[in-house]
């Protein structure tokens, strides 16, 4: 199994925006290394739902349901699909992560625009404790 993070602006698309909808098609990535992390991902791998914007926290999980298909919006590209598994009862802040030095590896600190990235499995974990 793998695990990943993948971004959203709150205003755009929400943790809750997700949830009423339970599954959703994770499309509209434009960047190159994110592109190859969605082509990465594998059924039943969990994925860390992340509020970008004002908010700056990770504020769930989802898990892969559907791997790499062409992106519906440009074929170009690729999409997944996400469903969600469940919310944090913490979220966990773009500032807690950075005070933890355990996750000073962690892809999305080093390339903070990056949409989708991967996280190892003693990270998942920790920020998983963290968020509970």
């Amino acid at each position: 199994m793998n695990y990943w993070v993948v971004k959203s602006e709150p205003e755009s698309y929400s943790w809750d925006d997700f949830v009423a909808i339970k599954e959703d098609v994770w499309d509209g990535v434009r960047n190159y290394q994110a592109r190859n992390f969605l082509r990465e991902m594998q059924m039943g791998d969990l994925v860390f739902f992340y509020h970008s914007g004002k908010e700056k926290a990770i504020v769930g999980i989802a898990e892969v349901s559907q791997e790499k298909f062409p992106d519906p919006t440009d074929e170009k590209w690729t999409a997944v699909k996400l469903r969600v598994n469940r919310p944090l009862k913490n979220p966990v802040s773009l500032a807690a992560m950075k005070a933890e030095d355990r996750l000073t590896g962690l892809p999305m600190l080093k390339q903070s625009r990056l949409s989708v990235s991967n996280v190892g499995k003693e990270e998942f974990d920790l920020l998983l404790k963290m968020g509970s």
